[in-house]
């Protein structure tokens, strides 16, 4: 028995056209509002890709100001530098050194005059030691101002203006000192080994006394080191 299809009516077709109608429109609306999310996401990403690289050179430009001040203050550091050292040389080059040779030569007899006086001085208790007479005394003491004299001049020109070198006066005195007693035991070849040691130690004592003598009058401004400095301005 066959069926007969039912007819659609114009209600029908008005209705399913708008419900057709409203599932398209919705479909677009969700399409908008997903292409707008993604829009937007893609917008935030590129923007904070953006600030990165905003923020790198930002970080790089404050390590460079960093080092450009360090090599400022580095270079202020050597400009100061500089301008104490052209100041010393400056006070350096003020005037022409002038050295007065008589002036100089006072100085040493002075330094021979103190030499001689502290020196004999100093012999004195080992020469009434060993002579019997005034004479030998006398020739003893004639000998030990002329020594000391000439260790006086000799040290003044020997430590010029190193005086607190222990080790250059030190050296002077004990070489003059041992130079004095072997020649003292050239007259005395019957001293045993023992009485010749004596010799030369009281020699050298002598020495060491002289060239005390000789310190105290440079610390006290009495004596006047080598060599004599004077400047004249330009």
């Amino acid at each position: 028995m066959a069926t007969t299809p039912t007819p659609i009516s114009a209600a029908n077709i008005s209705f399913h056209s708008r419900f057709t109608i409203k599932c398209n429109n919705s479909l677009n609306n969700i399409n908008g509002i997903t292409t707008d999310t993604n829009t937007k996401s893609l917008k935030t990403s590129k923007n904070g890709v953006l600030l990165d690289r905003f923020d790198k050179p930002d970080i790089k430009k404050q390590e460079s100001m960093k080092n450009i001040n360090q090599l400022e203050s580095q270079i202020a550091g050597l400009q100061k530098q500089l301008s104490e050292a052209r100041e010393m040389m400056d006070e350096t080059d003020i005037g022409e050194i002038e050295r007065n040779p008589i002036e100089e030569k006072l100085e040493s007899v002075k330094a021979a005059s103190i030499s001689a006086i502290v020196g004999t001085l100093a012999s004195l208790p080992f020469a009434l030691s060993h002579v019997t007479n005034m004479y030998d005394l006398t020739v003893s003491s004639a000998i030990f101002i002329i020594t000391c004299a000439l260790y006086g001049a000799t040290y003044r020109y020997i430590i010029r203006r190193d005086l607190d070198d222990a080790h250059l006066k030190t050296g002077t005195s004990a070489a003059f000192g041992i130079v004095k007693g072997v020649a003292t035991l050239d007259g005395q070849p019957s001293l045993d080994a023992f009485s010749a040691a004596i010799c030369v130690s009281e020699n050298v004592i002598i020495f060491f006394i002289a060239a005390a003598g000789l310190d105290i009058c440079y610390k006290m401004g009495i004596l006047r080191p080598f060599p004599l400095e004077t400047r004249t301005k330009l």
